[in-house]
C-alpha cells in the first residue's frame, strides 16, 4: 500500500521534472521592433524569455497568457498613446521587468492600467517605470505575487481622471516592496487583500491618500514613507493589521491626517513617526489597538480619539511640539494612557526614577471648547486660552476624568524608523 509520504514524494518529483523540462526547452527571443514584439508574444512557449531591447514600441492590449518572462534591456518604452490598456497578464509564473510604460488611456468605465494581472499566481513585476498612466500596476484576484522596485509617476488633473498608482483587489499573500509612487489618486490601494507584506515603499504627493486600504485583514505595513499626500493615509474596516516603523508627514488640509483609523480592531500601530500633519492620528470606532512607541511631533492635533473607541492602549509614545496632544468628542473614554512623554508636562520627579510624580491630563479645556465652538480657534495662543487651561489643571471639571497618564515620562526616547526620507 502506498502511504501518504510516498504520494507526496511522487508529487514533488513530478513537479521538479516539469520545472526541469520547461527550463531545458526554454528559448531567449530577442526583440528590437514592434512587429517582432507582437510576434514573440503570440509564438512564445511556456518558459521562454522575451528580451525587448531599447526603443519605443507603440502598443495597446498586449496579452501574456502563458508562463514567460518579458525582460526589458536598457529600459524600452511601451507607449499606449492614451488609447487604452498596455499589458494584461492572465497566466501564472510570469515575470515583467525593466520596461517603461507610458500614456495609458483614461475612461470612467474600465480601470485601464499600464500592467494588469488577472486571476494569476506567482507573478513578478519589478524594476519598471510607469509614467502618466490612469492606473499604474493593477492586480485583480491574484495570489502569491510580488511587486518590487517599480516607479509610478502620475500627472494628475483631478481625482476623477486619475487612477491609483499600485492597486490590489481581492488578492492574497502579496509582497509589495521598494516601490515609489507619486501624483496618483491613491498611491497604494488595497481592497479585500489578506496576508500581505508591504515594506519600504515611498508614496508622496498623491491627490487623495498615500495609502488606502479597506476590508484587508492580517497585513503588515513597515518602513514605508507617506509624505505630502492630499488626505494622508486611510485604514478602514479592517482587523489584525500591523503598522510599524513608517513615516507619516506633511499631510495638511481641512480633511488631512497622518493616518485615519476607522473601524479597526485588534491591530498594532508601533514605532511610527507622525510629523507635521493637520492631525497625526484619528481613531473612529477603533477597539483593542496597541499604539506603542510612536512619535507625534509638530502636528495640529497629535491624536484624536472619538468617544466610540474602546480598549485601546496608548503607551510609551512621544508627544512633542503639537498644538494639541489629545482631542476627543466625549466625556467617557475607555482607553488606557500610560508612560508617555508629553513635552507640555509641568510636573516633577522627586525620586529621580524618570517618571513624573503627578499625573498628566493631555486633553486641554481649550481643545474641549473648540469641539463645541469651532469659532473659538481664533483665540488659539491667546492669554484667554492659556488661562482656561491653567484653571482646568487646578480644578478639572470639563475634560474626561479617566483620560489621563498616571506615569508620564520625564524624557523622550528615540524612534528608529525608515532610513528613506524623500524631502
Amino acid at each position: 500500500m502506498i502511504n501518504l509520504k510516498n504520494i507526496l514524494l511522487l508529487i514533488i518529483t513530478f513537479s521538479l521534472l516539469q520545472f526541469y523540462a520547461l527550463n531545458v526547452n526554454a528559448r531567449i527571443i530577442k526583440v528590437q521592433k514592434q512587429s517582432e514584439l507582437l510576434e514573440a508574444l503570440r509564438n512564445a512557449k511556456a518558459g521562454d524569455k522575451i528580451w525587448v531591447y531599447e526603443g519605443q514600441y507603440q502598443v495597446n492590449n498586449l496579452l501574456i497568457n502563458k508562463p514567460i518572462e518579458l525582460i526589458g534591456k536598457n529600459l524600452p518604452i511601451f507607449d499606449g498613446l492614451y488609447k487604452g490598456e498596455i499589458l494584461t497578464i492572465k497566466s501564472d509564473n510570469v515575470v515583467v521587468s525593466g520596461i517603461q510604460f507610458q500614456h495609458v488611456g483614461v475612461t470612467s468605465v474600465i480601470d485601464w492600467a499600464a500592467i494588469k494581472v488577472i486571476e494569476s499566481r506567482n507573478v513578478l513585476i519589478e524594476k519598471n517605470k510607469i509614467i502618466d498612466c490612469y492606473f499604474g500596476i493593477y492586480l485583480s484576484a491574484s495570489n502569491n505575487c510580488t511587486v518590487d522596485n517599480n516607479e509610478v509617476h502620475g500627472s494628475p488633473s483631478n481625482e476623477q481622471n486619475t487612477g491609483n498608482g499600485i492597486h490590489f483587489w481581492k488578492c492574497d499573500s502579496l509582497f509589495v516592496k521598494n516601490n515609489f509612487v507619486e501624483g496618483q489618486r491613491d498611491g497604494l490601494y488595497f481592497e479585500f487583500v489578506t496576508n500581505t507584506t508591504v515594506e519600504r515603499n515611498v508614496s508622496i504627493r498623491n491627490i487623495r491618500y498615500g495609502l488606502h486600504f479597506m476590508f484587508s485583514h492580517k497585513n503588515s505595513y513597515a518602513y514605508n514613507t507617506f509624505d505630502s499626500n492630499g488626505a494622508g493615509v486611510a485604514v478602514m474596516y479592517t482587523k489584525f493589521v500591523k503598522m510599524h516603523h513608517n513615516i507619516f508627514k506633511n499631510n495638511w488640509g481641512s480633511a488631512a491626517y497622518g493616518i485615519l483609523l476607522k473601524d479597526i480592531t485588534d491591530s498594532e500601530i508601533e514605532y511610527n513617526i507622525f510629523d507635521n500633519n493637520t492631525m497625526g492620528a484619528l481613531l473612529e470606532g477603533c477597539n483593542r489597538i496597541n499604539i506603542v512607541q510612536n512619535e507625534f511631533k509638530h502636528n495640529g492635533v497629535a491624536m484624536r480619539i472619538q468617544a466610540n473607541c474602546e480598549e485601546n492602549t496608548i503607551v510609551n509614545n512621544n508627544f512633542i511640539n503639537n498644538t494639541f496632544d489629545i482631542a476627543t468628542n466625549g466625556n467617557v473614554v475607555s482607553n488606557t494612557l500610560d508612560s508617555n512623554y508629553w513635552d507640555k508636562y509641568e510636573g516633577y520627579d522627586l525620586d529621580k526614577n524618570g517618571i513624573g510624580d503627578i499625573n498628566y491630563r493631555p486633553v486641554s479645556l481649550f481643545s474641549t471648547l473648540i469641539e463645541r465652538m469651532p469659532q473659538a480657534m481664533m483665540l488659539l495662543r491667546s492669554f484667554t486660552a492659556t488661562l482656561l487651561d491653567k484653571i482646568e489643571k487646578v480644578i478639572p471639571s470639563f475634560t474626561p476624568e479617566n483620560l489621563k497618564d498616571d506615569r508620564p515620562l520625564m524624557l523622550p526616547f528615540k524612534i528608529i524608523t525608515s532610513d528613506y526620507d524623500p524631502l
